[in-house]
This record gives structure tokens, C-alpha cells and sequence, in this order.
């Protein structure tokens, strides 16, 4: 699977009305305004061409003006705003078809990254087929669509639109219907979206317009789109004391919302939109940008796994690296959480002096023995450790820390698997970290049925219980990341993914449950235990959007004595705030489906169990049918 890259810098862009001397613009920008690169139209805006009787003049300036690296390196390009490629006059389609193939090919033929286009109208079909062709015919190019966030009111018509459309053209019609509300823009960006078949390189240039949207979440839904820059024209700063531009605290939250997924920032207006040009703007949104992208501990240690897709482990088939081992036992939140359920344990249900039997099963390197030992000087009780692992080279680990570590002389190493090893005294409490980011998907249940062959009537487990939650979510780039293999397997497959360039659609739901200890004892008891289980959840969906798949979580009581509760979480609601132990799931759908605003989601969630594996199966069934993902485990399944 392919690794994502580290959280990068901000690109500072401009764009000017027009651009009559490119290497001087771009040596202004660079120099002066402190860019880094130039938004550039193609052709001069208004150079209307008729393609029937071409003109003895070039349309645009010679690619020699620059030199490849500043071409592809510093420049946008930007496609012409009168073309009106779903103009209902097949003359006028036909003139801007063709002007906008020349275009692109000009752009194809200058390397250039990246293309902006103008918003789509309210059905843009044949705009679609045009930027399919053209990213099919230069899939090097990446092409933005320019979507002001809210539809401006006439009044504001002529401050907010681009520089280069100021004079003569009209704004790209149905791209909304209210102007409090930005559902239309994102309406006419998803149809583009689907008609394009959520083609990577296909992205948004998110204007800010003077209006923000009413409501928050249909910002926070952008959040899940391919946001590749965000355009702040001039005219929505506001000046200070000082006589420079700033942004209001509304444009500033809303910067704020979108800069953790490293959008472009693009100045749009005139250059003489400040006594020092548009680099006024520009020194104010890197500050901006300074305060708003400082990055705690945590996020740095998560930044490299945004939106990358890892399977989930197989811990009864695979064993785990000691940079692995070393990565987990870091966590800050998750060992001081197992430390104080212990100590919970032992306070409660053992009076000082008496020793406790602490079975730690799946013991890895010790870091819940460590946890075991210390909850023990705590709580003034003596307890008696068993440290059962499976992974012959872990034990090395487990060996050398019994002659070496301070307290350890009451630890016993157990190498093997705990579902098959004979105790040689009963356990008072069973200590597992056995969970996965979805609570049951590394086969806790299965695992810990098996080891409570020894554990004392009346006996503990901590974990008490665990509960997965699951939740729609819209991210075209987690979906687009199964898509890039190219066959079904992957889209019948669970992801553990530090999930951010995503939009969640509602809050979670409970799915599966699992408590421990069972009543079962004996072989044949244990043996008896279904852990199979189906669910049909339902969610209301308030503001709708493009349904890519679900995300899972987990939420564990790891023990309570009625008074006090000790809890790990991944779940948002109730997440453990530092842990990083645990990414969450994402379960793809085959096909994305789009969910109407105030609609329902309804699916079906399956986890089936047999002698020789365990999987998942997960079906929609509104507000589409889908297929049921990943029958009989075909695709991907957990082997036991």
C-alpha cells in the first residue's frame, strides 16, 4: 500500500486581472508579494475565437517568455471565462469546445501542474465531458474548478468574481440558490464530481466569498472534498488601524477549518489593491497561516499516515517487529489508562496482603506487565504475573526484562498460544490488549474465550467490554485510494486510516458488543460461544453529500468498580485524548452513493465466524441497494 506523504509547507499564490508581462509578474510575485507562484491566463479573457476562420495572430504569448521549471513550477493556468460549453446554441458550444481543447493542449504542451477553470453551471454534462477528455488526454495536468463558497447578491457580484471575468462576463449560472447557502455550489461540484467518475486529478479552488455559509457544517463538508487551493479575493478583506488587510474573525475560523488539509492560498484582485500590492495579502495569510498549522506532539506523530490506507494485522498469523512494539508502547494515554484499571481492581476486590494471580495474555514486550507491577505498589497489593506471548521473539524481550528489571523476579514468561496453554494455577484477572480499531477486529472475542479456561470463577477481565461504533463518512480521497487498485478485493476490505481529508455525515452508532469473562469454563462451553453477530443501523443525515463508505471506532471499559470508571475510547464523542494507539476503520463501498440533505442511511453490518477464520460482511440498503460486500470472507478475512 502506498504510504502518504509528510503534512508540507503552504503555497502562496496570486491572480491579477490580467498578464501582459508574465516574467514580470511572476518576478514581482516572487519578489515583492512573496508568492510562489502566478495564476496566468492561457489566452488574453476576452480573445474570442472563431474556429471556423481562424486569426492570422497567436492567441497567447510564445512559451519561450519562461523558462520549463518556472512554466511548470510557478505558473496555474487559466482557462478562458466566456466559454459557455453547455450553451444551448450549437455554434457558441462548438467555438468553445474547441477554444477550450487549445487550451488545454497549450497548458499540456508548457508542463504546467495545474489548470483553473471557471464554476460550472447548474448541469455543466457537456463541461463534464469536456474535462474528462481533457484529463484523460493529459493525465499529468491537474485540474481545478473554481466554486465560490456561497452565490454572491448582485450587489457583490462585481467584488467577488474573478479579476479576469470583472468586465464582460457573467458568473457561471446555478451554482447556488440562496445566498446564505453554499448546498448549491456544493451541489453543482458533485454532479461534476460523479460525471467525471471522482477522478483524482480532478480538484476544488474553494473561493471565500464576502457571505459565509449559515450553517457550519456545510463548511466542515468541504473538508471531505479535494480541496486543492482556496481563492481569497481582495475584496473580502477588511483594513485595519494600521491601514493593511486582514480577514474577519468568521473568514479567519473558516481559513482555520480548512488549512489542516494544506490547501493552496490564492490572493485574487488587482495589483494595486494595496500601496504594496497584493503582497499586503499575502505576508497577512502566511502569518495567518504560521499561527493556524502549528502541529501539537501527537499530530506530528500522525501526520505521515493522513488518508493511508494499512490493512489491519493478523495477530494470530503474523508477529509483530520490535519498531512496532516500540511505536505502541509510546502511547502516553493508553498503559497510564491499564495502570489505573489494575489498581482499580486490586483495590476492590482484594484486601492488602492477599496476592493476586494477573494473567496478562498477549504480553508483547511487557508494557502491561510493567503496568500489572506498578498498580501493585499502588494499591499495596502483592501480585503474582504470568506473561503468556506467543511471538518466540517478543519472549526474548520478556526473558531479559525478568533478569534485568527491578521487580520482576515475579513474573513467570509463558511462550505460546493463551488459547492452548495449561495453567498451572487460576487466574484472578485476565489483563489483554487484544483490541483492534474496530474493538473486536483482531479477534479479541475469540482469543479471550479461549484463556478464560483459567481464570477463577468470579474472576476479572480488563477489558470488561467493548463496543464498536460506525458512522457514514464522505472522503473522495479514501475512496479514490481502493479505487487506484483496480479490482474488487480491495473494495471488500477494512482500513485502518488516520482519517482527515473526510467529512462524517452524522454521529456514530453502536454496532457490535463484547463482555468478558462469558459464563463458559469448560471445552465444550467455550466451544459453544457464537461470537457471530448482525446489526442494522440507521442514520439521519442532516445536510447530505457523497456517501464513499463508513468509518469504524471503539469504545472499552477496561474496568469499574462502581464508583470510579476507567475507559479507553477512539470514538469521538468519548475519545481518549493523546492515545494514538488506534487509527480508525474505514469500510469502502463499491459504488459512492449520494444521500439527499435530511435523508436516511441504512445498512447492514455482519461479522461471521467459522473454525478457520472470522470476517466481515456490510451491505447498504438505503438509499440505494448495494451489494453485499465481501460474502463468505471471498476478499478479505482474519485467520484464526
Amino acid at each position: 500500500l502506498r504510504r502518504a506523504t509528510m503534512v508540507g509547507r503552504v503555497d502562496f499564490g496570486v491572480e491579477t486581472p490580467g498578464a501582459a508581462d508574465v516574467p514580470e509578474l511572476l518576478d514581482t510575485a516572487k519578489k515583492q508579494w512573496q508568492a510562489n507562484f502566478c495564476v496566468v491566463p492561457l489566452a488574453h479573457p476576452r480573445y474570442w475565437r472563431d474556429h471556423r476562420q481562424p486569426r492570422q495572430e497567436q492567441f497567447t504569448r510564445s512559451d519561450l517568455v519562461l523558462d520549463s521549471e518556472s512554466w511548470s513550477g510557478h505558473v496555474v493556468g487559466k482557462i478562458s471565462p466566456w466559454l459557455q460549453l453547455d450553451s444551448a446554441d450549437p455554434t457558441c458550444r462548438r467555438q468553445s469546445e474547441a477554444a477550450f481543447k487549445q487550451e488545454v493542449a497549450w497548458a499540456s504542451h508548457l508542463t504546467l501542474q495545474s489548470i483553473l477553470v471557471p464554476p460550472p453551471g447548474a448541469e455543466a454534462v457537456n463541461y463534464a465531458r469536456c474535462i474528462i477528455q481533457a484529463l484523460l488526454t493529459a493525465p499529468h495536468v491537474h485540474i481545478w474548478v473554481r466554486v465560490p463558497l456561497t452565490h454572491p447578491s448582485k450587489g457583490d457580484q462585481a467584488a467577488t468574481a474573478p479579476p479576469a471575468e470583472e468586465e464582460g462576463a457573467e458568473a457561471a449560472p446555478g451554482l447556488d440558490d440562496e445566498p446564505s447557502s453554499g448546498s448549491g455550489a456544493w451541489g453543482s461540484w458533485n454532479r461534476l464530481r460523479c460525471l467525471c467518475e471522482q477522478v483524482p486529478n480532478l480538484g476544488v479552488a474553494l473561493q471565500l466569498t464576502a457571505d459565509l455559509p449559515d450553517d457550519p457544517e456545510e463548511l466542515a463538508r468541504w473538508c471531505g472534498e479535494p480541496v486543492r487551493a482556496v481563492i481569497l479575493p481582495a475584496s473580502i478583506f477588511l483594513t485595519n488601524r494600521q491601514g493593511y488587510p486582514t480577514l474577519s474573525r468568521r473568514h479567519q475560523a473558516a481559513l482555520q477549518q480548512l488549512m489542516p488539509h494544506r490547501p493552496r492560498l490564492v490572493v485574487s484582485g488587482r495589483p494595486d489593491a494595496h500601496g504594496e500590492g497584493l503582497g499586503a495579502h499575502v505576508q497577512y495569510l502566511r502569518f495567518l497561516a504560521s499561527k493556524l498549522s502549528t502541529l501539537t506532539q501527537q499530530e506530528k506523530y500522525e501526520a505521515p499516515y493522513y488518508d493511508f490506507l494499512q490493512a489491519p494485522l493478523q495477530p494470530l498469523q503474523d508477529n509483530l517487529e520490535s519498531q512496532t512494539y516500540e511505536t505502541f508502547e509510546k502511547d502516553p494515554v493508553k498503559y497510564e489508562r491499564y495502570e489505573r484499571a489494575i489498581h482499580l481492581y486490586l483495590m476492590h476486590q482484594h484486601a492488602p496482603g492477599a496476592e493476586a494471580v494477573v494473567m496478562v495474555v498477549g504480553a508483547g514486550r511487557g508494557p502491561l506487565v510493567a503496568a500489572a507491577l506498578a498498580a501493585s505498589r499502588s494499591s499495596g497489593r502483592r501480585v503474582r504475573v504470568f506473561a503468556v506471548e506467543k511471538n518466540p521473539n517478543a519472549v526474548v524481550t520478556l526473558r531479559g526484562r525478568c533478569r534485568r528489571d527491578e521487580g520482576w523476579a515475579a513474573v513467570t514468561v509463558v511462550p505460546g498460544d493463551m488459547r492452548e496453554w495449561e495453567a498451572p494455577v487460576m487466574a484472578d484477572v485476565l489483563v489483554s490488549e487484544l483490541l483492534g480499531s474496530w474493538g473486536d477486529n483482531e479477534l479479541s472475542p475469540e482469543c479471550l474465550d479461549g484463556a478464560q479456561r483459567y481464570l477463577k470463577p468470579g474472576g476479572a477481565s480488563i477489558p470488561q467490554d467493548y463496543t464498536s461504533f460506525v458512522a457514514p463518512i464522505s472522503s473522495a480521497r479514501l475512496w479514490n485510494e481502493v479505487k487506484h487498485f483496480k479490482d474488487l478485493a480491495h473494495f471488500e476490505t477494512h482500513y485502518v486510516v488516520k482519517v482527515h481529508n473526510a467529512y462524517c455525515m452524522c454521529p456514530s452508532k453502536e454496532c457490535f458488543t463484547f463482555s468478558h469473562p462469558t459464563a463458559g469454563r469448560s471445552p465444550a462451553e467455550i466451544a459453544a460461544i457464537d461470537n457471530s453477530r448482525l446489526a442494522r443501523l440507521q442514520f439521519d443525515v442532516p445536510l447530505g453529500g457523497e456517501l464513499h463508505g463508513f468509518v469504524g471506532y471503539f469504545h472499552s471499559t477496561l474496568y469499574t468498580d462502581g464508583v470510579e470508571t476507567v475507559h479507553i475510547s477512539i470514538e469521538p464523542r468519548t475519545e481518549s485524548v493523546g492515545m494514538f494507539s488506534w487509527f480508525p476503520i474505514y469500510i469502502p463501498l463499491r459504488t459512492p452513493v449520494q444521500v439527499a440533505a435530511g435523508g436516511r442511511v441504512e445498512a447492514v453490518f455482519w461479522r461471521h465466524v467459522s473454525k478457520q477464520k472470522v470476517w466481515y460482511e456490510w451491505a447498504l440498503t438505503q438509499p440505494h441497494q448495494s451489494p453485499i460486500h465481501n460474502p463468505n470472507g471471498r476478499s478479505y478475512h482474519i485467520g484464526l
